[in-house]
């Protein structure tokens, strides 16, 4: 079970999603590619397209309506 939740008066994220801890969710995807133009046809801003160094997986981040961020990693 994964529980969803927001406060309406939310604090301000101390630091960008990478850092340690909990701090968003990430979905695979097919197509990196394909998952961002879906989203910014729905004016959904995506961050550039990057590269794990470590496993050469192209991985993007955008925020959900609340303002947390949301991961696309690509299989």
């Amino acid at each position: 079970m994964i529980e969803l939740f927001s406060f309406p008066f939310p604090p301000e994220r101390p630091s960008r999603p990478e850092a340690c801890g909990l701090r968003h969710l990430a979905f695979s995807v097919d197509d990196i590619d394909a998952a961002v133009a879906h989203l910014e046809s729905h004016n959904v801003k995506c961050e550039a397209i990057r590269v794990d160094p470590y496993t050469q997986k192209r991985f993007t981040f955008f925020n959900d309506p609340d303002g947390l961020p949301l991961e696309l990693y690509e299989q």
